[in-house]
Order: structure tokens, then C-alpha cells, then sequence
């Protein structure tokens, strides 16, 4: 296993791992979570 090779499996993990994280964020499941936290600094004590 050369260089080059590390870089395309180090290329193709990071880009997977981007790509989870965009599927985890723009999940539904996670809209009413991510709302909350967007209306926090707008509410009083």
C-alpha cells in the first residue's frame, strides 16, 4: 500500500463522514430537536 492510496481512503472516509453528517442533520427526526435549539436564545426565563 502506497501513499497514494492512504489518500484515497483517507479522501473517500472523509467525504463519507460528510455525508452522514448532512443525512443526520437534514434527518426529520432531528427537525424538532434542531428548532428547539434555534428558538433558545430567543426565549426568556
Amino acid at each position: 500500500m502506497d501513499i497514494t492510496t492512504l489518500r484515497i481512503v483517507a479522501t473517500l472516509a472523509s467525504f463519507a463522514t460528510f455525508i452522514g453528517i448532512l443525512v443526520w442533520a437534514y434527518s426529520r427526526r432531528r427537525a424538532a430537536a434542531f428548532e428547539a435549539a434555534a428558538r433558545l436564545p430567543f426565549e426568556q426565563d
